[in-house]
């Protein structure tokens, strides 16, 4: 009998010393919670956030693994990590469901976030993801597309986003213009209207700083605003709209190639770094090992 009970002993204090090194296998993390994080479901943008989430050290994607990643590429799950794919546009409303969210900082500000205080782990301003003016292939030399490029180049556009925004939103222009083009035949754009379709914030906002700016030039800016990521490029394809600004070049890229679209950029301005978010969760200890 006391052998059996030494075998039972010894059985239980093994399973102990497995259990011990799965938990220490799963990054500290001892419960089977799973932890839920909101990303955006396109393309670059959920490969942006994936980046975003292994520079945290929450997880580690596959060798090589870039701005195509998606979730399949993640090799290592230590806090056992559930990623919700959503519209970039619809993850705020998100974060009381989820235990965390990668938001732009776009859709962040726009529901009331402050991406320098409110979250939680932020990449750095990668000029990779500078969100561009982007026109039709073969109108970027127009004198409308470059009196358009020199006012949201200008520096009273620079000045206003660091005034603005505060850091979460920053101008990736190097030298700023006096938001005019001297190659530019200013008179005989005068009376015209030049249309430009734009995310709400802050590229619309943005905007209205241009706006003043060719209405010097006697230019009207027509700002038509929109909250996805689909009909900006789409109706500067079909003609409809002269320019977009809104995207980055990686996400132009892809919708190219996907929609055998047209579009080029014609200037990089600003760049919004994505943040990482709380949701029911407020700190970074559920994914740092606490």
């Amino acid at each position: 009998m006391k052998k059996f009970t030494k075998i039972i002993a010894l059985a239980l204090a093994i399973v102990l010393a497995f259990s011990l090194v799965a938990c220490s296998n799963n990054g500290g993390n001892a419960t089977d919670k799973v932890i839920k994080i909101a990303v955006p479901n396109d393309t670059t943008n959920e490969a942006r956030a994936l980046l975003l989430l292994q520079e945290a050290g929450i997880i580690k994607l596959k060798d090589g693994a870039g701005i195509t990643a998606t979730k399949n590429d993640i090799v290592e799950n230590p806090y056992n990590v559930e990623i919700v794919e959503a519209e970039a546009a619809a993850i705020p409303q998100l974060l009381p469901d989820v235990d965390y969210a990668v938001i732009n900082s776009n859709y962040a500000i726009n529901a009331g976030l402050n991406p320098v205080k409110d979250s939680l782990f932020k990449e750095g301003s990668s000029s990779a993801y500078g969100n561009i003016l982007a026109v039709k292939s073969g109108n970027e030399n127009t004198d409308a597309v470059k009196a358009l490029k020199a006012a949201l180049e200008s520096k009273q556009v620079a000045d206003f986003i660091a005034e603005k925004y505060n850091g979460s939103v920053i101008s990736t222009v190097d030298n700023p213009t006096d938001g005019f083009d001297s190659s530019v035949d200013y008179a005989s754009l005068a009376g015209t209207t030049i249309s430009v379709a734009a995310s709400p914030t802050p590229h619309a906002e943005i905007l209205e700083i241009v706006k003043d700016i060719l209405a010097k030039k006697d230019i009207t800016l027509d700002i038509q605003t929109y909250n996805d990521y689909v009909i900006p490029n789409t109706v500067v394809e079909d003609g409809t709209v002269l320019a977009n600004y809104f995207q980055h070049t990686p996400y132009l890229d892809d919708f190219n190639a996907q929609q055998n679209t047209h579009i080029v950029s014609v200037g990089s301005i600003h760049v919004e770094p994505m943040g990482l978010y709380g949701g029911t969760q407020t700190t970074l200890d559920a994914v740092s090992g606490k």
